[in-house]
């Protein structure tokens, strides 16, 4: 058994190569081989959102907080709020983020293939994200 306690590590600061906007980490976790599952919460202020991302073999995103959007390439831009758990199958490229007024808090759950738990691209466009 292993207990992380709650804010034992230090909040980071999203990449601004994979995300756009002021995007928050807390609490990741990755449990040790043979599992293969990791995650955290992340926090996204108003207007910040993911690029868009593929995961080998999927991701669970909860909603924890605020107002954010969802959107799987070709199709629509979904809105959530706290409750709602969003499920995107494996290879799907799609982006997550806050909506343009309202931050979005969210707990991201993915395991590794091959030691890998996501593939990033290019940035959702202004154009993109408004639509």
């Amino acid at each position: 058994m292993r207990i992380t306690r709650g804010n034992s590590q230090a909040s980071r600061k999203g990449p601004a190569e994979y995300f756009t906007g002021t995007v928050w980490v807390d609490a990741p976790f990755s449990a040790p081989a043979p599992a293969r599952v990791s995650g955290g919460t992340v926090t996204f202020e108003p207007g910040a959102r993911t690029a868009w991302h593929t995961h080998p073999l999927g991701q669970t995103i909860i909603i924890t907080a605020g107002c954010g959007w969802v959107q799987v390439e070709g199709g629509p831009r979904e809105e959530v709020r706290p409750g709602d758990i969003v499920w995107f199958p494996p290879g799907a490229r799609h982006w997550h983020g806050a909506t343009a007024t309202i931050g979005m808090s969210h707990i991201a759950i993915s395991e590794a293939l091959d030691g890998k738990t996501v593939d990033w691209m290019e940035k959702v466009s202004d154009e993109e994200y408004g639509k």
